[in-house]
């Protein structure tokens, strides 16, 4: 043992330790040489809390609950509480898998609680939850893969919360039919296995998984009857091309229900940023697009009464972008009046040009009666620029985090 001190040899070796004090793994000691990232502007947003998301706190404390919320690290965690939405993580907090982009802990499960699915029920309740997400670690270590688990949360949480809706997020149960009908068979509103990435890098993503059976696992639950879902995420060493085949892919499985998302690194032994997705991507793979064979690939969305089918009528702590582009067949100065009611930035060529004030506007606050007829006689400007732009296309993004029950924002431009 060194003194305090003391300076080590330059030859001396460390084990260097993860959270839960096992060894690194050699891949997580390759990922940990690779320094975190640095988050650019656009992904960066501003730390709201509130009441509900102490209250939801506590709760999860005092009945031994598990979220993926804290789990994984999710940087959503205080906007989703305090809006009254959370997803339970059931089956303890050690996987018994490992994925190079996760922050749940990999490890030996703890025994199985048979009581957790009541627990989170009671919970869905007491939080007056419309919509519930169920997510889950893997469990090899039991006979059942922890089916039983999942199916009987989704059943209680029905039982005791009628008209609740609950979605499901499911590990694969190593594609075996007899287990992944339990959970079918619980009927719930929709039924998610998350794809995650493309099949180059699927291996050192997912050991533990397979391309092909992540895909058959949809395909089952589709047969089945159940509206489904999955996720990839962007960031980690796929191209663009790749994502269009993975989506292609998803889309003849039989999956409804898409979402995709930039990877944020959870800790320096997780998979290092490959790149940082600029939104203007995510809006282009949004919607409907040519894949394979040039069939037309669209992704079904229901209209239900809760999320994630629509969007509650709050809106409030939410993020959005609008991305478009401009095209001039000469070099143009160029005026734009904008105005915001809540905080807001405009990006011309990934350049800052403009941010509101975080002073109140004099339309902020009016008796919202008529809202159009309103909004239509306000003059929403709140600053002016000028700005030359040279012949050619130009990107133009904006960014608005809205804080409040109704939001505004304009940009105009005129020569």
């Amino acid at each position: 043992m060194m003194a305090p001190h003391e300076v080590a040899p330059a030859d001396a070796e460390f084990v260097r330790l993860a959270p839960n004090g096992r060894k690194l793994l050699r891949i997580e000691a390759r990922n940990a040489e690779v320094p975190i990232e640095r988050k650019p502007e656009w992904i960066r947003t501003k730390l709201r809390t509130g009441p509900e998301y102490t209250r939801i706190r506590g709760l999860v404390a005092s009945e031994g609950l598990h979220t993926v919320c804290q789990e994984a690290g999710c940087p959503n965690i205080f906007e989703c509480w305090e809006d009254r939405e959370a997803t339970f993580l059931i089956g303890g907090s050690q996987c018994s898998r490992r994925c190079d982009f996760c922050q749940i802990d990999t490890g030996r499960p703890d025994p199985l609680d048979r009581d957790e699915p009541r627990r989170v029920a009671e919970s869905v309740r007491t939080m007056g939850l419309a919509y519930a997400t169920v997510t889950g670690v893997a469990r090899d270590d039991l006979d059942d893969e922890g089916a039983w688990l999942y199916a009987q949360t989704v059943r209680e949480i029905h039982e005791l919360n009628p008209g609740t809706g609950v979605e499901v997020l499911i590990p694969d149960f190593s594609g075996k039919p007899e287990l992944l009908g339990q959970v079918f068979d619980a009927r719930p509103e929709v039924l998610a296995h998350n794809l995650e990435t493309v099949p180059r890098i699927f291996k050192r993503i997912r050991p533990a998984f397979t391309y092909e059976r992540s895909l058959d696992v949809i395909t089952q639950a589709k047969a089945a009857g159940l509206i489904t879902k999955s996720n990839l995420i962007l960031g980690m060493g796929e191209t663009i091309d790749e994502v269009h085949v993975a989506l292609a892919d998803l889309h003849t499985a039989g999956c409804d229900l898409i979402t995709i998302t930039q990877y944020l690194r959870p800790s320096p032994r997780h998979h290092p940023v490959e790149r940082w997705v600029r939104p203007e991507e995510f809006v282009d793979l949004d919607g409907s697009y040519l894949g394979k064979g040039g069939r037309t690939l669209g992704w079904a969305y229901a209209s239900r009464g809760f999320y994630p089918f629509r969007p509650p009528d709050s809106a409030e702590r939410a993020v959005y972008y609008a991305y478009t582009e401009l095209q001039l067949d000469r070099a143009r100065e160029l005026g734009i009046d904008l105005a915001a009611d809540d905080d807001a930035v405009l990006w011309i060529d990934g350049v800052r040009v403009w941010a509101s004030t975080p002073q109140d506007q004099p339309w902020k606050h009016p008796p919202w009666t008529e809202p159009d007829e309103q909004v239509a006689s306000l003059g929403l400007v709140e600053a002016r620029r000028r700005v030359r732009l040279a012949a050619g296309s130009h990107r133009l993004l904006v960014k608005l985090h809205n804080a409040s029950e109704r939001s505004f924002f304009s940009v105009v431009l005129t020569p």
